[in-house]
């Protein structure tokens, strides 16, 4: 009832009002590859999986790495969507947390402990693309 008065207020018409309540709507941002991560500065890391978010646009895994020192430190890597991870084999049984990894993939420009996954390398040797099809590196089509 409130936007039909202020409809009425303003002196606009159902479709303008429409609009208008469109137009308010939150967006959020999605930036490509080269906003936040750096081609040139790709990494190795190995580490255990201590946690994995399923959540669009872009999946999270948190991975424990022991730096030069021996001190464990945390890294977000981030993976492709829940969808784009399935559809190439990635879930949660053939990820586990618990599980070491190697992680190939892009640093992050800001230099935190955060980049961007291409291969996840399991213990028994199997590769895992965990990239955002159309990335750096990405699988040919099947």
């Amino acid at each position: 009832m409130r936007i039909k008065q202020l409809a009425a207020v303003l002196g606009v018409g159902p479709v303008i009002t429409v609009m208008m309540l469109m137009t308010s709507a939150p967006v959020r941002a999605h930036h490509a590859f080269s906003a936040e991560f750096d081609v040139k500065k790709p990494l190795t890391l190995k580490g255990t999986l201590v946690k994995w978010e399923m959540i669009n646009p872009h999946s999270w895994f948190h991975i424990e790495v022991k730096d030069p020192n021996g001190e464990v430190v945390e890294w977000m890597i981030e993976g492709g969507s829940p969808n784009s991870l399935i559809r190439q084999g990635v879930t949660k049984v053939s990820l586990q947390i618990g599980m070491e990894l190697i992680i190939e993939g892009y640093r992050a420009k800001d230099a935190s402990n955060t980049a961007v996954g291409r291969n996840f390398v399991l213990p028994d040797g199997k590769r895992l693309f965990v990239g955002s099809p159309g990335g750096p590196d990405s699988p040919p089509a099947k």
